[in-house]
């Protein structure tokens, strides 16, 4: 038989770490030091042993083969094995904490812990999930780098957390959603899935968690670590980890995750995906997941004054002499493109023109793919005789506790939240008469901009309708009217005015559907006739 020559053994890595903590043992064990770490291939494979006595009698040992090492701040570390995995759950050999004594030893272990790992990579040796830190994450195959980089960048910075700390609607609601459910976090193991701050950590040590991981991918985990380290009470029970969760390994399972991953339309930034992610990686079966479920709500509108100032944007390329040049060629491709950008701002209720339907997402079930595309059927009855200039959208989440079930709303008429409301306007409103259906579609496609194309089309029935401008009095006619806009590229209006003239006996909560679940189902309808807009500014809502 033919033998392999034998390899000569790589010289070991010799370190010393302050301490560290044995997190399998209830209380976790603390064994200090100094502590010599080593790494080293006398048994035959990379492994980093740590010596728990001088005379090298007992040791803790890791195969670097199955090892994850994550930093959890300047001076500490998170060093974990992987035990056995099966279909649907990976669980964990053994995990602690290191303590180092400088900054510069600190980085010397990960640096010798990465040119170790990178030689179990080219020995051709299997990692969790098949990857190495550097590697490709699955976040990274869907997400440009550019957009990644802003939308790191942007939440890293403390100014960004402090504006929405100051959202008291939603803080208070998160607070309050934890504070009232405590059964469900007393003695529980709880993930906080991009925590930014650390607040919601905060909110669950308060409540009682037995250990939170605290998973923050941007610079904010280093805030977050100062903050909890300022309530140090809270703070003995809070393992801050830097990275993304769809990387990071964790030492057990979580019996409840906490999240904030709401965007504009709910579904803007694409966090919701990270956020059902971190539920099939780390929840335990029969979970709890904090929000629960998702609505996005939507009904139609009739806003005079936002249409007329959107349209006017444009007036600039009318220009046919502007320093000798004519413009007008790109009127109408300008036209169309402030008509794409979504609308943010807060608005008065009574702008509603009929019920709202709602599409729910529930947390706990929905798949990641599910998210790609979200395609919502529309169907409404006109309260009212109105030019309808397009959809109006908000949304709300369900905290299902055990004890209160609590949501958070960001309805119009409710208290105003950061994430404020979103309007999309057609360019060609369409008009209706009392009690007329409108139909259409609401088709939202993921982008690797961490956002949506969301395309509308709304349709009147065509029964005794009325076009307005030319045409006006030649009724039945079908009027569809489409658009497609970037949510990525929003029109931020929250300083305009807000000057309505609405009828008196309309209520501003009258066409607002509170708790209704139920989805209505349709057909599209495919018919398509756009008139041009109309110079006609005046709306009557009755």
């Amino acid at each position: 038989m033919d033998t392999l020559p034998a390899q000569n053994p790589k010289p070991h890595h010799n370190f010393t770490v302050d301490s560290i903590n044995l997190l399998a043992s209830t209380p976790p064990k603390h064994v200090s030091g100094p502590l010599s770490a080593v790494f080293g291939s006398a048994s035959g494979f990379p492994e980093l042993q740590f010596f728990l006595e001088p005379d090298g009698q007992h040791s803790i040992n890791f195969d670097l083969r199955t090892t994850q090492l994550f930093r959890l701040g300047e001076l500490q570390s998170l060093c974990v094995s992987e035990g056995s995995e099966t279909v649907k759950e990976k669980t964990f050999s053994k995990g602690i904490t290191i303590q180092f004594k400088e900054e510069e030893e600190s980085s010397s272990f990960h640096g010798a812990f990465e040119q170790w790992k990178s030689d179990v990579t080219i020995q051709g040796s299997t990692l969790p999930n098949g990857t190495i830190s550097s590697s490709k994450s699955k976040f990274d195959d869907k997400i440009e780098s550019s957009s990644a980089k802003m939308y790191f960048h942007y939440y890293g910075q403390l100014l960004h957390q402090q504006n929405m700390l100051q959202d008291y609607v939603r803080t208070g609601s998160y607070y309050a959603a934890v504070m009232e459910n405590q059964a469900d976090f007393a003695g529980r193991v709880v993930v906080d899935v991009g925590a930014g701050s650390g607040i919601l950590s905060l909110f669950a040590a308060q409540a009682g968690a037995k250990h939170v991981y605290a998973v923050e991918a941007s610079e904010m985990a280093d805030y977050a670590q100062k903050l909890i380290a300022g309530n140090p009470i809270l703070g003995q029970r809070i393992t801050v980890i830097k990275g993304k969760v769809e990387d990071v390994e964790l030492p057990e399972k979580a019996d409840i995750l906490i999240s904030e991953p709401m965007g504009t339309l709910l579904v803007n930034e694409r966090m919701l995906e990270s956020y059902v992610i971190a539920r099939d990686r780390f929840l335990v079966p029969n979970g709890k997941m904090f929000p629960t479920v998702g609505r996005i709500h939507m009904a139609p509108f009739s806003d005079e004054y936002l249409y007329v100032e959107v349209a006017n944007k444009a007036l600039f390329w009318q220009q046919q002499n502007y320093y000798g040049v004519d413009l007008t060629a790109l009127h109408g491709t300008a036209f169309q493109g402030y008509f794409s950008q979504p609308v943010v701002d807060a608005f008065d209720p009574r702008l509603l023109v009929a019920p709202a339907v709602s599409h729910v997402i529930n947390f706990t079930t929905i798949k990641e793919e599910d998210l790609y595309e979200i395609d919502v059927p529309l169907k409404f009855s006109a309260s009212v005789g109105t030019r309808v200039h397009g959809l109006a959208c908000w949304f709300d989440v369900l905290f299902n506790g055990s004890t209160v079930q609590r949501w958070l709303t960001t309805a119009p008429g409710a208290p105003t939240t950061h994430w404020y409301q979103l309007r999309c306007v057609l360019s060609q409103p369409i008009y209706v008469m009392p009690g007329q259906e409108i139909t259409g579609r609401l088709h939202m496609i993921a982008h690797s901009a961490q956002s949506y194309t969301i395309n509308l089309t709304m349709s009147d029935s065509g029964c005794a309708a009325k076009m307005w401008g030319p045409g006006a009095e030649q009724g039945g006619i079908l009027q569809t009217s489409s658009c497609r806009l970037d949510l990525k590229e929003p029109y931020y209006r929250m300083s305009q005015p807000q000057a309505y003239s609405v009828a008196q006996d309309q209520q501003p909560n009258q066409l607002l559907q509170s708790q209704d679940l139920q989805l209505p189902s349709l057909d599209d309808d495919g018919s398509d006739f756009i008139q041009q807009p109309s110079n006609d500014s005046t709306v009557h809502i009755h």
